[in-house]
């Protein structure tokens, strides 16, 4: 389809699937807007050796891994005591029972320490999956990320061309910043639809002035590369030598989603796995 489309004249960046994946961003607005009302809080500047940032990093980090399937009562709260009691909660071990293996630890260890250390380039890379909501929780991480000083640098590896049907692209990121910086005209259509509250609106706009500002700033850069989409595994990723030697200079480089975490491995079942 991309071959077709990149031999028009008017359509050479048309994306086919823009449709489905604005109308699913549309659909998330309530786990949007939680999240957004708790940003300020989530970003504030903290103590990094605190017990309590260890564990809002971790919740942090597992609401960007599991995107759109986040339960969002994860983070309702983030006095001290309440996210202890999220330690053991339903929702939270039922996810945790999932995760094949979880270096969050080893990771907070490392930007924990790289900060403390003033080390002045820190920089992480996010190889990105969806868009949409999955896209929002990226750049709450990314966000995350540099406003409490554990990055200094985040980028952001979307696809270059339409893949699979919710795959980020470039032109995605422009897409959800223009919903953050007009919400009202792009979460509600309908005539007779309730409108957003005022503080819902301040909270939307908020982060787009944050993620913009970042942007702009050259503290969130976006690097599309064709390799993404290309065939074979990650291991063949030294052959790319360009490619290589970027990723290179990141002190994390965290690839999100099935099709990434496939060509990691190389869909290899190993014999103590089979």
């Amino acid at each position: 389809m991309n071959t077709s489309f990149s031999t028009t004249t008017c359509w050479q960046s048309h994306d086919i699937f823009l449709a489905s994946k604005t109308s699913t961003f549309r659909s998330s607005l309530p786990a949007v807007l939680e999240l957004a009302q708790r940003y300020p809080t989530i970003t504030a500047d903290a103590d990094v050796s605190s017990e309590e940032f260890s564990i809002l990093f971790r919740e942090v980090f597992e609401i960007c891994l599991w995107g759109n399937a986040t339960d969002l009562s994860l983070l309702t709260t983030l006095s001290y005591s309440d996210i202890q009691s999220l330690q053991g909660s339903k929702a939270r071990k039922e996810s945790e029972k999932n995760i094949i293996a979880n270096n969050l630890d080893e990771v907070y260890k490392l930007l924990s320490k790289l900060k403390k250390d003033g080390v002045k380039e820190r920089r992480v890379d996010i190889v990105l999956d969806n868009a949409g909501f999955e896209l929002f929780v990226d750049l709450v991480l990314a966000g995350f990320l540099l406003s409490t000083g554990l990055a200094t640098n985040v980028v952001l590896h979307p696809k270059s061309i339409p893949w699979f049907v919710s795959d980020v692209l470039p032109s995605d990121f422009g897409c959800l910043l223009n919903a953050l910086a007009d919400p009202q005209t792009f979460f509600v259509l309908a005539e007779d639809a309730k409108k957003l509250a005022e503080d819902e609106m301040k909270s939307l706009k908020g982060l787009f002035e944050s993620w913009a500002g970042m942007h702009a700033e050259g503290q969130l850069t976006i690097r599309p590369n064709r390799v993404w989409t290309a065939a074979g595994s990650f291991w063949r990723l030294k052959v790319e030598k360009h490619l290589w030697a970027d990723l290179a200079e990141s002190e994390l480089v965290i690839f999100k989603g099935d099709l990434n975490y496939r060509k990691l491995t190389g869909d290899v079942c190993s014999f103590s796995l089979c």
